[in-house]
């Protein structure tokens, strides 16, 4: 299972969180620990990692990829939008860096099947965390056409969105909507064909975006972007990877905005040859990096 997960952009983290011995960093999505046993590896003896993940299944894995770090890795099966109250509770009055990988793992896309993906044909669930209340299925039903339209607008920057909006408004007049295979066959037909991409899937901006609303995940991003600064000690680094514009462009304004912050990517940092080589699917990601003052 280690195996089909490989960190992002990982030497390129490790060179600007510069983890030492005796400090405390946070990897506020887990993931399955990839990020944070290099971390560990560099801040051998005493470093330690607060690892968040709200998928319970991520934080199974960690745990064991982990393992052999025992007591110098915490997990907190939360969403990192709570680490200023997780860090009170542990006690702990600042750290030396945090990091924010903001990419579905492979964990996710490949063995979930909560319908993170449309290469197969499960059920539309989409939930990080099965505590949360709303699955995408769920959401189909119940959203007015007027805002899914809104929904694949904003959150999938979907050209087509009205289209696809009513689509889904008449199909799911005839049958409810459940299944990847079914949203998958709704939007091509929805989409004329000579506005298929190219170069990605014809659904992807539909499922990237009803993942999106079922997570909350940009009103959870803006809430950590903006409780960073309460927590990370002086001169520790931020460093967030992101994997599309939606994001990019809040991690972007916050960092420019925040007056305890110092921006040290003026360009954002992309995976170079070599790692797409070996890793395709992390073509889209983006690295950008600040300093608390």
């Amino acid at each position: 299972m280690e195996a089909i997960h490989q960190p992002v952009l990982l030497a390129e983290v490790i060179s600007r969180l510069k983890p030492k011995s005796g400090e405390i960093y946070v990897d506020a999505n887990l993931g399955m620990g990839g990020h944070s046993r290099a971390i560990l590896e560099k801040s051998g003896p005493a470093g330690r990692v607060i690892g968040f993940d709200w998928d319970k299944e991520a934080i199974r894995e960690a745990r064991s990829n982990l393992a052999e770090f025992g007591k110098r890795v915490v997990f907190v099966q939360r969403n990192f939008v709570d680490i200023v109250d997780v860090l009170q509770e542990l006690g702990i009055k600042g750290v030396n860096g945090l990091l924010l990988d903001l990419g579905l793992s492979s964990l996710q896309l490949d063995c979930s099947g909560r319908g993170f993906s449309f290469q197969g044909d499960e059920f539309l669930d989409m939930r990080m965390d099965d505590r949360t209340r709303e699955t995408a299925a769920d959401l189909l039903a119940r959203c007015s056409e007027q805002e899914l339209a809104d929904i694949f607008f904003y959150y999938g920057e979907e050209r087509q969105a009205r289209r696809i909006a009513a689509h889904v408004a008449t199909r799911r007049r005839q049958e409810k909507i459940t299944t990847t295979a079914q949203l998958v066959d709704l939007v091509a037909g929805a989409i004329p064909r000579r506005f298929h991409p190219a170069k990605k899937h014809v659904a992807t901006r539909v499922f990237q975006a009803l993942r999106i609303a079922v997570n909350n995940e940009l009103g959870n991003l803006e809430k950590i972007l903006a409780d960073a600064g309460k927590i990370l000690l002086p001169t520790a680094g931020f460093c967030v990877i992101s994997f599309h514009s939606l994001e990019d462009r809040l991690v972007k304004r916050a960092f420019r905005d925040n007056p305890v912050l110092r921006v040290e990517t003026k360009k954002i940092i992309t995976p170079g040859p070599d790692e797409l080589a070996e890793n395709p699917r992390a073509r889209s990601a983006r690295l950008r990096v600040a300093v608390r003052k």
